[in-house]
């Protein structure tokens, strides 16, 4: 009876000794770093990996990643110094360098990365919007980056937090402002469109009035030269007909005889009512006889 009351306080007591040693013992990993609160009081810092101890029930461990950390915060609208909007997008690099301090002020991770994107907005802010548009996109793109990381890293110290780096990832014009631009671009385009044809249209009034105008020189110019031909032929035909009446006047009388004979009875439809000894049939009347 004694031996199993013995056995049995044995027992109770390994148990509550093992207890106590799991409660005491805890494990800091290599890529941690923590800190021991007594009654939620910070007492010590854990900065070294390996098995550490702590008084149960009365101290307990927080535990911080140790790690390189990535900040990816939602796209901001930003306002250059030249009223310029962008919609910038940016990455955050820090690492957690004073446990102490980032417990005092944030406590845990999630409302560090809150902090710290609250910090890397607002020097965005501060830094661009000293800058204009084309400073951004010159070389001097740099130096604004630079900017940038310095002030971050400025105001992450008052968390523990040291940034490693600072990166603006995209930068973009707004939807509306893009929306707008296109439709000023387009319009500018249509306004060239407009001049380009109005031009077009011009220059195409200018070659057809000046072809109409040389049409018309050439057509007065070459009526002028068949008048003048017209005319010179006419009197060539005068003076031949001059000629030929004064050599054979029986002849010239005969041949305007048969022209009257053409010109007065080729249309049939014609009547003409004369004596048979007129001298209209003189030479008719001579070919009569001579059958």
């Amino acid at each position: 009876m004694r031996k199993s009351v013995f056995v049995q306080s044995l027992v109770v007591i390994c148990g509550a000794f093992l207890i106590l040693l799991f409660s005491s013992a805890y494990l800091v990993y290599q890529l941690e770093q923590a800190i021991v609160l007594q009654f939620g009081e910070p007492i010590r810092v854990i900065t070294e990996p390996g098995l550490k101890f702590k008084v149960p029930f009365v101290q307990n461990v927080v535990f911080y990643d140790a790690r390189l950390l990535n900040l990816d915060p939602p796209a901001q609208e930003v306002v250059l110094n030249d009223k310029k909007r962008l919609d910038v997008d940016s990455f955050t690099r820090y690492r957690i360098v004073d446990p102490l301090k980032f417990y005092k002020t944030v406590r845990t991770e999630d409302q560090a990365r809150s902090k710290l994107a609250e910090i890397v907005n607002s020097s965005l802010r501060k830094v661009l919007g000293r800058v204009t548009l084309t400073e951004l996109l010159s070389g001097r793109r740099t130096q604004i980056m630079h900017d940038i990381s310095q002030t971050v890293k400025k105001d992450a110290e008052a968390i523990g937090v040291s940034v490693a780096d600072v990166r603006i990832r995209r930068a973009d014009l707004p939807m509306e402002v893009m929306q707008a631009i296109n439709d000023r671009m387009k319009t500018e385009r249509q306004r060239d469109a407009k001049e380009f044809r109005a031009k077009g249209q011009q220059q195409a009034q200018n070659i057809r009035a000046t072809a109409d105008k040389e049409a018309t020189i050439i057509v007065a110019e070459a009526e002028k030269n068949a008048q003048i031909a017209r005319g010179e032929g006419d009197k060539e035909a005068v003076e031949l007909w001059n000629r030929t009446v004064g050599q054979d006047v029986d002849f010239y009388e005969f041949y305007r005889s048969l022209d009257a004979y053409r010109n007065s009875l080729s249309d049939q439809d014609t009547s003409l009512v004369l004596s048979p000894d007129s001298d209209f049939f003189k030479y008719f009347n001579q070919s009569m006889k001579n059958r």
